[in-house]
């Protein structure tokens, strides 16, 4: 083998289909899955909550006062934000920079654009005298559950986005220019459980 085809199969650890750094619990990986199952209790403890207090009270008609096509649109965005996740941590395996940079962006302009529709309809909705300590047309308890829930979970998107916007600087700093897309896929797996809690609260708060 010559000198110049052993650097490149040095060089990328994708040659010949292995991948080293598949499958491997690193202990960043095994942080972030148990911050992500303790963060599922508290979301676990809040929907159940708002089962059963719906249960037991005179519910309103979520459909009436919530904004459910914008917010339908902000779950598309979100999910689509998914998407580009992980073409962001394929094109980092691959050595595309340029095409991890931009689905990076794209990821972020995602999560940015739902934070923009949720304060949207926070605004509306305080508007028409709903807020998180009163509700203008029956318990106060659908409204102060719906912002509580809702508003948690803006704080983890608000957090995914900042977290975003670190790790889009160090990669146009070139940190992941070598292909080690670690960093970038416990990033990945923050990103893909706000986006799954999201699914679970849009349907209890917004559809049922």
């Amino acid at each position: 083998m010559s000198d110049h085809a052993h650097g490149a199969h040095q060089s990328n650890p994708l040659i010949g289909g292995v991948d080293p750094q598949f499958a491997k619990a690193t202990p960043g990986k095994i942080g972030m899955w148990i911050f992500l199952a303790t963060d599922g209790l508290s979301f676990s403890g809040f929907l159940i909550a708002y089962a059963v207090l719906r249960t037991k009270l005179d519910w309103p008609n979520p459909a009436q006062y919530l904004g459910i096509f914008l917010s339908g649109i902000a779950t598309f965005l979100l999910i689509c934000s998914s998407v580009s996740m992980v073409l962001a941590i394929d094109a980092c395996k691959s050595r595309n920079r340029k095409a991890m940079l931009n689905w990076l962006l794209a990821t972020i302009i995602g999560g940015a654009i739902f934070l923009g529709i949720q304060a949207y309809e926070y605004t509306h909705l305080v508007h028409q005298g709903i807020s998180l300590a009163s509700f203008a047309h029956g318990t106060s308890l659908f409204s102060s559950t719906f912002f509580l829930i809702t508003g948690f979970h803006g704080l983890h998107v608000a957090t995914g986005v900042g977290y975003l916007i670190a790790e889009y600087m160090n990669a146009r700093k070139g940190h992941y220019d070598h292909g080690d897309y670690n960093r970038l896929e416990i990033l990945g797996l923050f990103w893909h459980f706000v986006d799954l809690v999201w699914i679970l609260v849009f349907t209890f708060v917004y559809l049922l």
